[in-house]
């Protein structure tokens, strides 16, 4: 027997023993931070650290401390679009935290995908937009992606599909940066 699920745009699989993560952040979305504070990302604003071939992070809460996949590592591949930041990694469930990830995103608890990034100068454009203020990023430093609880991007949401045997167990198998986000 298999088992899935379909939400929206991350997905995990757990296939032969590994389990793979795929998730799309969309561009051009546009978000409420807080009240009369509203962002939105350009398409490609991750565009340099990417093509440059940096080290990038996926990570469990925005925790360096609980790495889930690297481009170091070789876990995590990441294709920017002009409609979406496209990300594929691999889960090794061999650590305490990705275990508790993998069990929270079963259990409903974490449905979220949240980048990490810094806005170097010149990189944002910030106009009034009604009675409150929009900014634009239009370059910034990604540093890592975090599966979150509540993602300043609602459209940026995991999705879950694990195919096993039902006998099969899907969950077998620091330093904590704040990064300079905008927000009141």
């Amino acid at each position: 027997m298999l088992w899935g699920g379909n939400l929206g745009s991350l997905e995990v699989r757990a296939e032969g023993g590994e389990t793979r993560l795929r998730a799309a952040f969309p561009y051009g979305a546009e978000t409420e931070l807080a009240p009369g504070r509203r962002e939105v990302i350009a398409a490609r604003a991750f565009a340099d650290r990417i093509e440059a071939g940096e080290d990038i992070h996926l990570l469990s809460g925005h925790d360096y401390e609980k790495p889930l996949a690297s481009r170091a590592a070789g876990t995590l591949t990441l294709r920017d679009t002009d409609q979406a930041l496209v990300l594929e990694a691999r889960i090794d469930a061999g650590t305490s935290w990705a275990r508790d990830f993998l069990a929270a995103h079963a259990a409903g608890l974490i449905r979220g995908l949240s980048p990490g990034f810094r806005v170097p100068e010149g990189g944002e454009k910030i106009e009034r937009s009604g009675t409150g203020l929009l900014r634009t990023i239009t370059r910034a430093e990604l540093y890592e992606l975090s599966a979150v609880t509540v993602p300043a991007y609602p459209q940026a949401q995991i999705e879950a599909r694990a195919w096993e045997a039902a006998t099969a167990d899907p969950l077998r198998g620091g330093l904590h940066r704040t990064l300079n986000r905008w927000r009141a």
